[in-house]
């Protein structure tokens, strides 16, 4: 499968999360999920984004968490499938219904 991006584990961990469908995902809320430092996360989000598979939008201004504004993420629909298809071709082993099973990650052992 062609793909517009470097495939990495790190990548696929945040596409895994992406494909949840989890409403209001931001890139620190990824990264924790993952166990993966923001740092790394956010540029991944950047990329997919500018390829199309990832669309984001700014929280609203008005909304009632503490701290600076979230961009929220999630998976471009015309792209679900694509990534479906890269994910399994990858033969990762699955815990806690994302994909990942690496120790000292979330859900791994």
């Amino acid at each position: 499968m062609d793909v517009p991006f470097r495939v990495t584990d790190a990548t696929l961990d945040v596409i895994e999360v992406l494909l949840t469908g989890q409403p209001d995902l931001y890139g620190l809320k990824i990264a924790k999920e993952i166990g993966r430092p923001s740092g790394s996360v956010v540029p991944i989000l950047m990329r997919l984004e500018d390829c199309g598979w990832v669309t984001s939008k700014w929280e609203d201004s008005g909304s009632e968490s503490r701290g600076p504004r979230r961009r929220f993420y999630e998976l471009d629909p015309n792209c679900d499938a694509g990534a479906r298809r890269l994910v399994a071709s990858r033969n990762r082993p699955k815990t806690h219904g994302i994909g990942i099973a690496r120790p000292g990650l979330a859900g791994g052992r």
